[in-house]
C-alpha cells in the first residue's frame, strides 16, 4: 500500500472524536515511532498556540516554545524546513539557549520539527520527541513529511468550512490557543501605554525572567493578581 493511503487509514482507524486534532498526533507516533508529537500553529512570527499534544511532555515542549520564542517548531516554520537535532544534550551546534535545558528537564533527548504548509501559505510546524538520542531513520523521516502534510491539510479544510472572519469549531474547541494571554496582553498594553505587541514581549521577558510558562502569568494578569507598571 502506498504510503499516503497507508498512514491515511491510520488516521481513519484511530479511535476518539473524529472532529479532534488529537488523533493526529496520536497517530504520529505510533505511525512514526517517536516518543510524543505536538503540533504549534503560527501566524506571522508569532506562535498562536498548540493545535495538539500526546502527553505532558509534549504539552511542556509547546508551551516553553510559546513562551521563550524559540525551538524547533519555532525554526521550522519561520526558516520553511526540516529541523533536527538528534541529541539536545550534545548539540553539534549549541542553540535555543533558554529552550534545551528546559526541554532536558523533562526528559527529551531529540527533537525534530517539520514545517506544516499548503502551497504558499505556512501554518506551523509538526514537533516531535525522543526520550533518547537518535537521528530519524529514513522510514521515520518519510511518514513525518507524510503526516506534516496530512495535518496541513486538515487545518486547511477545517478552516475553509468556518463563517468569514471566524475560527473553525474544530480549532477552536480543541486547541490552545492562549486567549488568556491575548487579554492579558490588552490589558498590559493599558497600563503601561505601550502597544499590545510590546506589551507581549514585555509579559514573555516577565515569564522567562521568573521561569514560567507565559500562559501562568498571563492568567495572574487576568485575573489581578499581577499589574505591570
Amino acid at each position: 500500500m502506498p504510503r499516503l493511503a497507508r498512514i491515511m487509514a491510520a488516521v481513519d482507524e484511530a479511535q476518539g472524536d473524529e472532529r479532534s486534532p488529537t488523533r493526529l498526533c496520536e497517530v504520529a507516533t505510533t505511525v512514526i515511532g517517536v516518543a510524543g508529537a505536538g503540533v504549534m500553529l503560527m501566524s506571522g512570527d508569532v506562535p498562536q498556540g498548540s493545535l495538539c499534544t500526546t502527553n505532558t511532555v509534549s504539552n511542556l515542549m509547546e508551551q516553553w516554545q510559546y513562551t521563550l520564542g524559540e525551538g524547533p517548531c519555532v525554526d521550522a516554520y519561520t526558516l520553511d524546513r526540516v529541523v533536527v537535532e538528534p541529541d539536545l544534550a550534545k548539540p553539534t551546534t549549541p542553540r535555543w539557549l533558554a529552550f534545551t535545558p528546559r526541554a532536558l528537564e523533562i526528559g527529551v533527548r531529540a527533537v525534530f520539527g517539520f514545517p506544516l504548509h499548503e502551497k504558499t501559505v505556512r501554518l506551523g510546524a509538526l514537533n516531535l520527541y525522543q526520550d533518547r538520542p537518535g537521528a530519524l531513520d529514513a522510514e521515520q523521516f518519510a511518514n513525518a513529511l507524510v503526516l506534516a502534510d496530512i495535518i496541513a491539510h486538515w487545518v486547511m479544510d477545517a478552516q475553509a468550512a468556518a463563517p468569514d472572519g471566524s475560527i473553525a469549531e474544530e480549532l477552536d474547541s480543541y486547541s490552545d490557543f492562549h486567549y488568556v494571554v491575548q487579554n492579558a496582553a490588552g490589558m498590559v498594553s493599558v497600563q503601561l501605554g505601550v502597544s499590545v505587541t510590546e506589551s507581549l514581549v514585555r509579559i514573555r521577558a516577565s515569564a522567562f525572567r521568573e521561569n514560567r510558562l507565559v500562559k501562568d502569568l498571563a492568567e495572574d494578569i487576568v485575573s489581578r493578581r499581577l499589574r505591570f507598571s
